[in-house]
């Protein structure tokens, strides 16, 4: 195997380190900005390799040790070993050189980075099931590292949820006992403010028993138990008969409930902190109407009714828009609407589009709003709330609605809605 000592010039955009050797990126696993390494070559691609790291010979004043004992082979995380304070300035980098890119804006002012809890704060997610048979035992957990056709074998997770995180190992030992211990290929988890549930999904009927030792679990640890047998639509409670899973928006009193394979930001603490930072950029007033796109739940929607002459969120899930006006009823928010739309298709004739909107929320996927931003925002929208989960497809969005549309990016800066992870979570306001 190929040995060279180099230096760490940059971050990927997945966290790895970058270095450069005979003219060529190489693309290092676990180093940080400015190390000098010893490295050994993995993988050689046609314009870049990859490869492991050695031995650190100069460490980064960032480096620290990682909390979690799966950290090197568990792909859930990736900058365990950097600190948190570096972690922010690297993302807010990246989203300041994809803003200047992508994009040709930069933003007039840098918002302080949001930050909240950095373990223990996962509240949804999806777990990989393999029994593997050599071993008689069956593996729980995230992807590994290097195989991601591989689960990695883990015990506990340091940034799910504290009711989870720690009974990994006790989920997989669970499953292993289960006669349909080759059948059940993920579960997922999702943690409401007063629930944790799990949905366990089987490729075949689960017998009596294995549905009991499913309920047994429930009990022992306070998990909802969900079972899967097919697709979204077959989801359904085993135990308790109704389980309830919900969270608050405690700023604008406001309670959204969500079925477990629901879309809910996966960092509950930070999504109090992102609502207040939306609330302070947008400034609602008692006369505004908004107009909120890729609306999902309402989790954006209902706290701006609570300030607002009327607000409609548009989704182009049906499930989710039915949640959402349930969740809007049980609020008593008459002054909210919704609509299911494709935002990805051309919708400049709906009725919500044709309206006059003060002010307007995007919250789009990582593929962007650039297809919303072909038709909106209106002459009279003044101001345009932002809130992106992909920097690339905010700095092209942003060129979009500066250049195009004559907004002015005022400000812009980070959440860490993934703390330890490269994820790059950003909010932006426009104002024409």
């Amino acid at each position: 195997m190929t040995e060279f000592q180099t230096t760490i010039t940059g971050l990927t955009h997945d966290g790895r380190g970058v270095a450069r050797i005979d003219n060529k990126a190489v693309f290092v696993s676990g180093a940080l900005m400015g190390e000098s390494v010893r490295v050994a070559l993995r993988k050689r691609h046609r314009n870049y390799d990859e490869a492991d790291i050695v031995e650190i010979i100069t460490p980064s004043v960032h480096r620290v040790e990682p909390r979690c004992r799966h950290f090197t082979m568990c792909s859930g995380c990736s900058l365990q070993h950097m600190d948190p304070a570096a972690q922010i300035e690297a993302k807010q980098n990246v989203l300041a050189e994809n803003f200047e890119r992508i994009g040709k804006v930069r933003p007039e002012t840098w918002l302080p980075p949001l930050t909240d809890q950095p373990w223990g704060y996962r509240r949804k997610g999806r777990f990989s099931v393999r029994y593997v048979a050599k071993k008689e035992r069956v593996l729980v957990g995230f992807r590994e590292e290097s195989n991601p056709g591989f689960v990695a074998d883990i015990t506990h997770c340091e940034v799910i949820h504290p009711a989870l995180g720690p009974k990994v190992g006790l989920l997989a030992d669970m499953i292993g006992t289960l006669e349909a211990r080759s059948d059940i290929p993920q579960v997922e988890f999702a943690a409401g403010d007063d629930t944790v549930a799990l949905v366990f999904r089987h490729m075949t009927p689960l017998s009596a028993g294995d549905q009991a030792k499913l309920v047994a679990f429930g009990q022992q640890h306070g998990l909802a138990i969900y079972l899967q047998p097919g697709g979204i639509s077959t989801v359904h409670p085993l135990w308790p008969e109704q389980p309830r899973l919900a969270f608050a928006i405690t700023a604008d009193n406001v309670e959204l409930e969500f079925r477990p394979l629901d879309f809910v930001q996966v960092n509950a603490g930070m999504n109090q902190r992102m609502m207040a930072r939306t609330m302070e950029l947008l400034d609602p007033q008692p006369t505004d109407r908004v107009l909120d796109l890729f609306c999902g739940l309402g989790n954006f929607t209902l706290p701006i009714a609570r300030h607002v002459a009327h607000v409609i969120g548009v989704e182009g899930e049906h499930g989710l828009v039915e949640r959402a006006a349930e969740n809007a009823a049980r609020n008593g928010l008459h002054n909210v609407s919704f609509a299911v739309a494709n935002l990805f298709e051309n919708q400049k004739h709906a009725p919500w589009a044709t309206q006059v909107w003060d002010k307007l929320v995007l919250d789009p996927p990582r593929a962007g709003a650039d297809k919303v931003l072909e038709y909106l925002p209106g002459k009279a929208t003044r101001r345009v709330v932002y809130v992106s989960c992909h920097p690339g497809s905010l700095a092209r969005d942003a060129g979009i609605l500066v250049q195009k549309h004559g907004f002015r990016l005022v400000s812009a800066g980070v959440m860490d809605m993934f703390p330890h992870t490269a994820h790059v979570e950003s909010i932006a306001l426009f104002e024409r």
